[in-house]
């Protein structure tokens, strides 16, 4: 392995468990919220110890995730170096502003959160946790906005040998990163409703504290149908950004070779990228792939084959993370349905309490597919269509120093991962503290 292949085993490493723990901050924070809100607006102490016990885990996650993002910003300047010289004037702008407006703001109130339930009035305690999950979308935001720009540049100009920020306001108002970021957190809201649920179901199946986990399933199970239809619905209109503007990863995502009209989808694809061709194709849709990616039976959608070699990202990769990923997709609005269907008795559904425990992993696992697609699938390019990855990496550092930071960082997240899987596994298990202690 060499120092190229080395540091970009060591950011993905490191972004996809950072990843593992911002989702359910992302939406486990809004519903704490709302629970807080239901205590203060009625008054109902259950609300409460549902605020303090929800609130619990999320700061578990939080805590062991703020940890893992930190080295993620480094290795900007250790390993990606003229990555950073090149555009670190527009990159580096929005990931100021995260740390500096969101996560502060982030941070500040959550501290005043945790530390307020006795020192402030039950409404500016709620504002705090209100502002908390704010603060945390709002981070979700800028990191989007920056990502956004590497898959579609815009806003730039070049000046003195590098991409330099012309307009702010086409940086925040790119429609790929736009679309990124409403997929990324009705996504992430999907994982957090799935979490409160498979949470409740096991202590309902258990027979403990059953009506504070019925209430905790009706909250979560609204919650997670809607998001898991706009990730479907906003999913298709995702897809059609990506044809128009990265059109070798559609077709990557696909498999789709050979450049045609009424392109159509097929459902069932083994991909044989060494031959540039698939070995089977099973069960077409006629002008399916037209429709989906340009909405018109008979758009033409521009095969693999038609764009040079080199520009090919891996097409095995992104395939089989994208269809796994859409599977995935596809199964959680009807087990979200499901739960919406039985909410107000779920303990009558002794199946569904089974298994809703064990569908837990399940939106980690399509979250880390769809970063899959998104980062391996603008490959070969760190900046879309500006700069490869290539080019981007540190000159100077050596093989020895990239695989010992790679181990040293594989034994700390691993650590951490593990850690939070205990703690979170723990405190999930054991449930609310009794009410006589309220």
């Amino acid at each position: 392995m060499d120092v190229l292949l080395l540091s970009r085993l060591q950011f993905a490493m490191t972004t996809f468990v950072h990843f593992i723990f911002v989702p359910l901050t992302l939406g486990l924070s809004l519903l704490v919220a709302y629970m807080e809100f239901k205590f203060v607006r009625s008054g109902d102490e259950t609300y409460r110890r549902m605020a303090k016990f929800w609130g619990k885990l999320f700061l578990i996650n939080f805590a062991l995730g703020a940890v893992t993002g930190i080295a993620l910003e480094f290795q900007f300047g250790t390993n990606w170096s003229r990555y950073s010289a090149y555009v670190g004037d527009i990159f580096g702008s929005l990931l100021a502003i995260e740390a500096t407006l969101a996560f502060f703001l982030e941070s500040t109130f959550l501290g005043v959160w945790i530390f307020g339930w006795k020192k402030l009035s039950p409404k500016m305690h709620n504002a705090a946790i209100w502002l908390v999950a704010l603060a945390a979308n709002l981070s979700a935001f800028w990191i989007i906005m920056a990502n956004g720009w590497m898959q579609n540049p815009v806003g730039y100009v070049f000046g003195e040998g590098r991409a330099e920020l012309g307009s702010f306001m086409a940086l925040i108002s790119n429609e790929f990163a736009w679309h990124q970021f409403i997929h990324v957190l009705s996504a992430s809201y999907v994982l957090s409703g799935f979490f409160v649920l498979g949470i409740s179901a096991y202590h309902i199946a258990k027979g403990s504290n059953v009506d504070f986990f019925k209430k905790s399933f009706r909250i979560a199970a609204p919650f997670t149908l809607i998001f898991a239809i706009v990730v479907v619905v906003q999913g298709h209109s995702h897809g059609a950004t990506v044809a128009k503007y990265q059109p070798e990863k559609l077709a990557a995502m696909e498999s789709h070779w050979e450049t045609r009209t009424q392109a159509p989808q097929y459902l069932l694809v083994i991909p044989d990228p060494s031959n540039q061709r698939n070995r089977l194709e099973l069960f077409p849709i006629p002008g399916g792939l037209s429709l989906l990616a340009y909405h018109d039976f008979n758009a033409a959608v521009k095969g693999l084959n038609d764009f040079p070699r080199d520009d090919h990202p891996p097409v095995m990769t992104t395939f089989l993370s994208f269809r796994t990923m859409v599977g995935l997709g596809f199964l959680f609005p009807i087990l979200a349905a499901w739960v919406w269907f039985r909410r107000k008795v779920p303990e009558d559904s002794p199946g569904l309490l089974k298994i809703l425990p064990w569908i837990i992993p399940l939106p980690y696992v399509a979250i880390q597919l769809g970063w899959i697609v998104a980062e391996m699938g603008r490959q070969p390019w760190i900046v879309y269509g500006m700069m490869r990855t290539s080019e981007a990496v540190s000159p100077g550092i050596t093989t020895a120093q990239v695989a010992g930071s790679l181990a040293g960082f594989m034994a700390i997240y691993g650590l951490l991962v593990a850690l939070c899987v205990f703690l979170l596994s723990k405190y999930g298990r054991k449930g609310p503290e009794p009410a006589v202690q309220e």
